[in-house]
């Protein structure tokens, strides 16, 4: 499997989002069924699901709320968290018009309801995050909650678990990520999901192609791994 970086996927994406091409609903749709087949492995169907989402402020976010949006429809209990200040408008109000609750609460109590929930889906940063990676503020706080919480929640992380570096692997506050069970990223792996420690917290890797593929091709991987070291989609 091949590991890009974030600038090489960013820059594949470019052309891509200038001819308007909905890069967005693809990975949400992705997100979704990915989704529903955690769900259906442990038995639970969506209809009968609690799910919880983390939205953060970027485009994960925005990709988690409209995945929110669809797991709503088909009948999931949908709580929305908010870890920013700002969210993908648009896709919270879809996400709030398909029946999902926004749900807002001191750390410990936020934390105890997702712990409680069927699935948890973590959309709080992306891959465009700083040099140092870590979560801040009520996002760190959230987070840090759910973990020391030990959650029976299965976990599914957009793109990847936040708190990671997406190049390096680097996780330099392990207290504060959340360990996921399946991480869903698109267009291409991220570099530093094949790469320790981060590839430890990232569970079942599943990549999406949202359309991307031809451009990935031409550019030099910054890492690749043998086969079975990552499970594409």
């Amino acid at each position: 499997m091949k590991g890009y970086s974030a600038k090489q996927v960013r820059d594949a994406e470019a052309p891509h989002l200038a001819a308007g091409e909905p890069l967005m609903a693809r990975a949400a749709d992705a997100l979704a069924r990915e989704c529903v087949r955690v769900l259906e492995g442990e038995g639970i169907a969506p209809a009968h699901s609690r799910v919880v989402v983390l939205a953060g402020g970027g485009n994960n976010g925005g990709d988690a709320l409209y995945a929110a949006a669809a797991l709503a429809a088909r009948g999931a209990r949908l709580e929305v968290i908010r870890t920013s200040s700002r969210v993908h408008e648009e896709a919270l109000a879809a996400a709030l018009a398909a029946g999902a609750r926004p749900v807002e609460s001191e750390a410990r109590r936020l934390a105890a309801l997702a712990a409680s929930a069927d699935l948890i889906i973590d959309g709080i940063l992306g891959t465009g995050t700083s040099a140092d990676p870590r979560l801040r503020g009520a996002a760190r706080d959230v987070v840090a909650a759910i973990v020391a919480a030990r959650p029976a929640a299965r976990v599914v992380a957009v793109d990847i678990p936040s708190g990671i570096h997406p190049d390096t692997g680097d996780v330099p506050e392990p207290g504060a990520v959340l360990r996921a069970d399946v991480t869903v990223t698109f267009g291409g792996a991220k570099a530093g999901l094949l790469l320790p420690p981060a590839r430890d917290v990232a569970g079942e890797l599943r990549v999406h192609d949202i359309g991307l593929a031809a451009e990935l091709e031409k550019l030099t991987p910054l890492v690749e791994v043998p086969d079975g070291e990552g499970r594409p989609g």
